[in-house]
């Protein structure tokens, strides 16, 4: 069983940063892969990135691409996702997932576990 608690959004400005970190219990989270989606209102959850248990590879949707970077830190069993050039479109709340295979994978479905999410917030 793995526990996911997500935190780190808030309210920012279009342009602006954020960091979004997922902290893990379960000892088995080290070999798993992780995602982070959003669902912005009356709006399907969707991709946004995945990362490999190892960390060596990662992958990203095309509206994120060069903007939002993933990583994980095996020490403090934690995911991140860090957001730069935030844009009005990337509001919604980000949950970050655990899927028990070694596959980078893109659907919601294919995930095993989900944190609660936090709610991230883009002004124009």
């Amino acid at each position: 069983q793995v526990q996911l608690v997500e935190s780190g959004g808030g309210v920012v400005q279009a342009g602006g940063s954020l960091r979004l970190s997922c902290a893990a219990s379960g000892r088995t989270f080290s070999s798993y892969a992780m995602g982070w989606f959003r669902q912005a209102s009356g709006k399907e959850r969707e991709f946004v990135a995945a990362i490999s248990w190892s960390g060596a590879r990662t992958y990203y949707s095309d509206s994120v691409k060069g903007r939002f970077t993933i990583s994980r830190d095996h020490a403090k069993n934690t995911v991140y996702l860090q957001m730069n050039n935030l844009k009005p479109e990337d509001t919604a709340v980000y949950y970050c997932a655990a899927d028990r295979t070694h596959l980078l994978r893109v659907g919601a479905n294919e995930y095993d576990y989900w944190g609660q999410g936090t709610q991230v917030t883009v002004s124009s």
